[in-house]
């Protein structure tokens, strides 16, 4: 009798262990899938500070978008590569873990935080960020005058 009974609380405290090494593990790749997901965003969030500080030269100039390519750029959601995309008409730029591709979507008078009585020129700059399975998508829109 005390056999079994020993052996069912071997059995019990097996059970015990396998559920805690199955939620272990779990807890590792929900943190792993996190941390990736801070990572694409940190990688986008430097991007788009690139994108921005290229608009801000005063050398930077990009013709008006026309169209259907004044949209944000529904590429960003799958971009793998830099280059131009005639549909969005956006060109993305290459960085240490993602793209930007910034859009001229043309003057306004007056715009938030511009003096008023003047023409600002706003810029749509669009950054992807990926680090692993997780992709990040952030946008500005800067204004230049």
């Amino acid at each position: 009798m005390a056999l079994l009974m020993s052996l069912v609380f071997l059995l019990l405290l097996t059970l015990i262990g396998i559920s805690s090494m199955q939620n272990a593990t779990l807890q590792e790749k929900m943190s792993g899938g996190l941390w990736l997901r801070n990572q694409s965003f940190q990688a986008a969030e430097m991007a788009l500070r690139i994108g921005e500080s290229a608009v801000q030269q005063d050398s930077y100039s990009l013709r008006v978008c026309t169209g259907g390519q004044c949209a944000p750029p529904g590429e960003s959601a799958m971009v793998s590569a830099a280059g131009h995309n005639s549909h969005s008409g956006v060109t993305w730029i290459s960085t240490a873990n993602g793209f930007y591709g910034v859009q001229n979507i043309g003057t306004t008078l007056g715009a938030v935080n511009v003096p008023s009585n003047t023409s600002a020129t706003l810029y749509r700059v669009t950054a992807v960020g990926l680090a692993g399975h997780s992709r990040s998508v952030l946008e500005s829109v800067y204004a230049k005058y």
